[in-house]
């Protein structure tokens, strides 16, 4: 069974959250919005499909494992919406039915340097809206999970670095 590739800690409880629209809007654009953990998620599995395509089962592999963690967070992300009083239809500003998802965002390069520097890119983006975000929230619960996915992309971060050094020595 794959495993997601992610910190060796537990993610903080979500069960006690209340209704927070000012909570709500600052997190959503990371469960939808045009970088976010939707758009990983797409990014990841198409470029696991290069590498498999280009026979390089260890970096497809890498890929999976950081998508399986990607989808943790976007299922987490979209249930903690929910318990925040937001719809969460696929918008960078839920529960409005606007500026949906689109793929467009998403890194559809070819080459196996450029994808992972294209990933590397996304994953350094990606810590710092999260750390952005951090200095917004007043809800510590909130806070607290996103200071847990910041953990993850850190180590997503450093596994695409060390293989994209790999490549550079191959």
């Amino acid at each position: 069974m794959l495993k997601p590739l992610r910190a060796d800690l537990p993610y903080p409880s979500i069960d006690d959250l209340k209704p927070d629209p000012v909570a709500a809007r600052i997190v959503a654009p990371a469960y939808a919005g045009q970088k976010s953990e939707l758009a990983a998620i797409c990014q990841y599995i198409y470029h696991d499909m290069k590498f498999e395509g280009e026979d390089l089962p260890d970096y497809a592999h890498l890929m999976e494992e950081i998508a399986v963690t990607e989808m943790h967070h976007f299922d987490l992300l979209g249930t903690m919406l929910q318990k925040l009083g937001v719809d969460p239809v696929m918008t960078e500003c839920p529960p409005f039915r606007s500026r949906f998802f689109s793929t467009q965002c998403v890194s559809f390069s070819c080459t196996p340097v450029k994808m992972l520097m294209d990933d590397i890119d996304a994953e350094t983006n990606a810590i710092a809206e999260y750390e952005r975000m951090l200095t917004l929230l007043g809800n510590e619960t909130v806070a607290a999970v996103i200071q847990r996915i910041v953990m993850d992309e850190k180590t997503h971060l450093a596994a695409l670095t060390e293989m994209l050094e790999k490549w550079n020595n191959r």
